[in-house]
């Protein structure tokens, strides 16, 4: 499975926060996902791609997303 997130390059992040989200999402797919490949950069809008994935696959990687995001002061910092 592949998962590929854009974030909008027009966003503001802090310093290392793309390298960390990878890292730390990457962490939290393959305890879920045995083969799981991730690509993040920066494009022209937000976007999540699941390729390789049933509709409900892509549903709990939104939700992994989402959790990932909203505990970002556990692992960013």
């Amino acid at each position: 499975m592949k998962v590929e997130l854009t974030i909008d390059r027009t966003k503001e992040l802090p310093k290392g926060a793309v390298p960390a989200l990878e890292k730390e999402l990457l962490k939290r797919l393959q305890n879920q996902f045995d083969e799981c490949i991730l690509v993040i950069r920066r494009a022209g809008s937000d976007g999540l791609s699941v390729y390789g994935g049933e509709k409900e696959v892509k549903k709990k990687v939104e939700e992994i997303l989402q959790q990932t995001w909203e505990s970002a002061d556990d692992w960013f910092y």
